[in-house]
C-alpha cells in the first residue's frame, strides 16, 4: 500500500511581506526537490494573521498562486497554505492546493476566528473537500476549523486518510492546540497534521509552533517543539486501513446535518 511523505514547514512569517515570505519559504524546501509528496506552509504564509485586507489581499490566480504552481512543478509535490485573498468584492483567508501538475484547488476557512476579529473582514467559506493524493485522501481545512469537531468529521460526503490544518495558532493557547490535533485524529480514525508558525507577529502576538504529525490512534510521529524547523514524516496507509477495519467505531457514529 501506499506510504505519503509530508513536509511540515514551522517558519517565523515576515509581517505584510510577501516577497519575502516567499523567498525564504522557496529556499527553504529547495532540498526537498523529489524527497517528498506534500509540502506544508502555515496559514497566511505570504502576510502573517492580519486583518489589513484591503492591502494585502491577492486576486485568484495571482502573484502567489503563480509561485506555488511554479514551486510545486520543481519539488514535484502538492504544496499547500492559506493565503488573504480577494474574490468577487470579498475577502478570504484560502487555503491553496496545487499539485506538479499545475493543477490549483482552494478551501476557504470557514470558521472565523471572531476573538481576532477575523469574522468582521473575511467572509466564511461554506465547503469542505477531500482530495485523493499519491494513494492517500487529504482534506485541508484551516487553524480556527480545528476547534470545531462537527466540521471536521469524516462522513460519506468527506472521507479522507489525512486530515490537515494549517494555522496560525498564538502560544497562549498551544495546549488546546497539541490536544485537539490528538483528539481529531483519535475521533476521525485518520492521520492528523497541523502546521503552525513560529515567532511574534506585527500585533505583538507570540506563536509557539507545536507543529505536528499524529497517528490515527493519536500517537506522536513527528513535533517541530517552538522553533524554526523542518519535518519530513513518512505516513504508511496499511496500518490505518487494519486499524479501521479491527476496530469500525464509525459504523457506530451519529448522524449529523451541517447548516451552511
Amino acid at each position: 500500500m501506499s506510504t505519503l511523505r509530508v513536509s511540515l514547514v514551522q517558519q517565523p512569517l515576515a509581517w505584510h511581506d510577501g516577497a519575502a515570505n516567499r523567498a525564504r519559504f522557496a529556499e527553504l524546501v529547495q532540498p526537498l526537490t523529489g524527497q517528498t509528496d506534500l509540502v506544508v506552509l502555515p496559514e497566511t504564509f505570504t502576510s502573517g494573521f492580519s486583518m489589513e485586507v484591503e492591502r494585502l489581499g491577492e486576486p485568484p490566480g495571482g502573484e502567489t498562486s503563480e509561485w506555488l504552481i511554479q514551486l510545486a512543478r520543481t519539488l514535484d509535490a502538492v504544496i499547500t497554505g492559506s493565503v488573504i485573498t480577494r474574490d468577487d468584492g470579498r475577502y478570504y483567508n484560502r487555503l491553496l492546493w496545487v499539485s506538479p501538475a499545475g493543477e490549483l484547488r482552494h478551501y476557504d476557512k470557514r470558521h472565523l476566528f471572531r476573538m481576532g476579529r477575523e469574522h468582521e473582514h473575511f467572509a466564511a467559506g461554506r465547503a469542505a473537500w477531500s482530495v485523493a493524493w499519491r494513494g492517500f485522501s487529504v482534506c485541508p481545512l484551516v487553524c480556527y476549523d480545528l476547534r470545531f469537531p462537527v466540521w471536521s468529521r469524516r462522513r460519506p460526503s468527506l472521507d479522507y486518510d489525512l486530515l490537515l490544518y494549517v494555522a496560525n495558532w498564538p502560544a497562549p493557547r498551544a495546549d488546546a492546540w497539541r490536544q485537539l490535533l490528538r483528539a481529531r485524529a483519535i475521533e476521525n480514525q485518520a492521520y492528523v497534521v497541523g502546521v503552525n508558525r513560529v515567532g511574534t507577529d506585527g500585533g505583538g502576538v507570540p506563536y509557539s509552533g507545536d507543529s505536528a504529525a499524529i497517528d490515527f490512534r493519536g500517537r506522536t510521529l513527528a513535533e517541530a517543539g517552538d522553533g524554526p524547523a523542518l519535518l519530513t514524516v513518512s505516513l504508511p496507509r496499511e496500518p490505518l486501513i487494519e486499524f479501521r477495519e479491527k476496530f469500525p467505531a464509525h459504523l457506530d457514529a451519529d448522524r449529523f446535518t451541517l447548516e451552511l
